[in-house]
C-alpha cells in the first residue's frame, strides 16, 4: 500500500503548490483587474506576470514555515535548496540573448535556409522550430530556448500574425526544446538528474531516446511549417533580426567564448558567475556593439525557477508514492501528466531516488517527462524564459496557459508516437 503519510510543512507546501500552479492559469484575470481597478493596478500587474507566481507563493510558504516551524527550520530548508539552475538559466539567457550572439545565431541560420528550397520566410520559422531546439542539446535547453524565441519575436511574432500561428508556434516551440535536448547526457535538466545515477552516457541517449526525438522535432516543425505558409510568406520577416549594425568577428568570438564556457561550468555556480561577471565588464567596454542586455527577464524567469525550487522540495511526499508499482507503460503516461504540474527535472530527480528500478521504469519515467515538458510554462526549466520574450507579442501582453496547453498537444501526441512507437 502506498504512504501518504505527510508532515504539516509538506502539507501547507502542497497547498500552497496547488495554489501556484492555479495562479499560472489566472494570470490574465489578473491583468483584467488592473484595468478595472487602476488603484491597485500595481499590485495585479504583479500577479498577472507569470514569472511572479511561484516566486511568490513561495514567500508565502517560507512566512508559513516561519510561524508553525520557527526561524532555525525555515532557514534550514532554504539552506537545503540547490538554486544552482535558476542561477545557470539567468545568466544563459542574458548572454544567449546578447546581439553578438543572435546575430551569429541569425545569419547562420539564414545561410542554413538557403539551402532549403523554400522562400526564407518559410524555411528560417522552420529552423527556428527545428534544428535550434536540437541544438539545446549542446549549447543547453535554455540557450536554445532563448535564440529561437528572440528570432521568432523578432522576425515573425511582431508582424500582424494570427493569434492561431502565434499559439501554434509557441506550444511546438516548448514541446521541441523539451525533446530537442535528448540527444546527449548534459543538456536537458530531466535527463541530467539521472544520467549520473543511472550511467547513461550521450551514446545511450542518441540511441534510446535522441534519434527518435529528432524525428518528432523535424515532423512537428515540417507539419506546422506547411499548414501556416501562406502565412508565412505574407507576413514573416526573417531579415529583421540582421537589420542591426553589424559585430566584428572578434567580439562574436569572445561572445561565443562566454557562453561555451558557462555551458562548461554549469554545475558550477562560482564559476559560471564570475564569467557572467566578466562578461557584463566586457559587454560595457564595447557596448557599441550591444543592446541592451535582458537582465530583467532574465531575474524575473529566476524567480520563477527559485520559487519552483522552493516549493517543489516539499512535493516528494506524493508524487514519489504516486510513481511507485506501476506498470511502465502507465508510467509513461502518468509521468508525461505530472510534468505539466510540476517541473519535469524535479519528477526525474525523485524518480532517482527510488532504488532497485527497471530499466522499463527508467526510460518511462524520462521518456514521459520530456514528452510533457511543453504542455505549461513550469513543465520545463526553459519555458519561462522562452515565456518572458514572447509574451509581449500576444493580446494584454499575456500567454492564456490553456491556449498554450491546447496548442502544444497536437507536438506532444507526435512525441507520444515516437517515444512509444518507433
Amino acid at each position: 500500500m502506498l504512504n501518504f503519510a505527510a508532515s504539516t510543512p509538506e502539507l501547507i507546501a502542497t497547498a500552497l503548490f496547488a495554489l501556484a500552479v492555479l495562479h499560472t492559469f489566472s494570470t490574465r484575470f489578473f491583468a483584467h483587474l488592473a484595468h478595472v481597478q487602476p488603484r491597485h493596478a500595481g499590485l495585479w500587474h504583479l500577479l498577472a506576470e507569470v514569472e511572479v507566481v511561484f516566486g511568490f507563493w513561495a514567500f508565502v510558504l517560507i512566512a508559513a514555515m516561519l510561524l508553525f516551524s520557527g526561524k532555525e527550520a525555515a532557514v534550514s530548508y532554504l539552506d537545503s535548496r540547490n538554486f544552482t539552475e535558476p542561477m545557470f538559466v539567468f545568466v544563459i539567457m542574458v548572454i544567449a540573448a546578447s546581439r553578438p550572439i543572435l546575430q551569429t545565431v541569425t545569419a547562420s541560420v539564414r545561410l542554413l535556409a538557403t539551402m532549403i528550397p523554400l522562400h526564407d520566410a518559410v524555411a528560417v520559422f522552420f529552423l527556428c522550430l527545428s534544428v535550434i531546439p536540437l541544438l539545446g542539446s549542446f549549447i543547453t535547453e535554455p540557450a536554445a530556448m532563448t535564440m529561437a524565441a528572440l528570432m521568432l519575436r523578432d522576425s515573425y511574432f511582431r508582424q500582424p500574425l494570427s493569434n492561431r500561428l502565434k499559439y501554434a508556434a509557441i506550444g511546438m516551440l516548448f514541446v521541441n526544446i523539451s525533446i530537442g535536448g535528448a540527444l546527449t547526457n548534459f543538456a536537458a535538466p530531466p535527463v541530467l538528474m539521472v544520467a549520473s545515477k543511472w550511467q547513461w552516457d550521450s551514446l545511450f541517449m542518441l540511441s534510446q531516446f535522441g534519434w527518435k526525438a529528432a524525428f518528432a522535432v523535424f515532423f512537428n516543425a515540417a507539419v506546422l511549417t506547411w499548414f501556416y505558409r501562406r502565412e508565412l510568406l505574407a507576413k514573416g520577416r526573417p531579415e529583421v533580426a540582421a537589420e542591426r549594425a553589424g559585430v566584428p568577428r572578434s567580439v562574436a568570438g569572445i561572445h561565443l567564448m562566454f557562453l561555451v564556457g558557462v555551458v562548461v561550468f554549469a554545475h558550477h555556480p562560482a564559476l559560471f558567475m564570475g564569467l557572467f561577471l566578466f562578461f557584463l565588464g566586457y559587454t560595457e567596454a564595447y557596448k557599441q556593439y550591444q543592446d541592451r542586455l535582458i537582465l530583467r527577464e532574465g531575474l524575473l524567469v529566476a524567480f520563477f525557477l527559485a520559487g519552483l525550487v522552493v516549493l517543489g522540495g516539499l512535493q516528494q511526499w506524493w508524487l514519489q508514492a504516486t510513481l511507485l508499482g506501476v506498470e511502465p507503460d502507465v508510467l509513461y503516461f502518468l509521468a508525461t501528466a505530472l510534468t505539466a504540474i510540476t517541473d519535469n527535472a524535479a519528477l526525474t530527480y525523485l524518480a532517482s531516488l527510488v532504488e532497485g528500478v527497471s530499466a522499463e521504469f527508467k526510460y518511462a519515467i524520462v521518456a514521459g517527462a520530456i514528452t510533457g515538458g511543453g504542455l505549461t510554462v513550469i513543465a520545463n526549466a526553459p519555458n519561462p524564459a522562452g515565456m518572458a520574450i514572447l509574451k509581449s507579442s500576444f493580446d494584454d501582453e499575456a500567454v492564456n496557459p490553456l491556449g498554450l496547453f491546447l496548442a502544444a498537444l497536437p507536438p506532444t501526441g507526435v512525441a507520444i508516437f515516437a517515444f512509444k512507437v518507433l
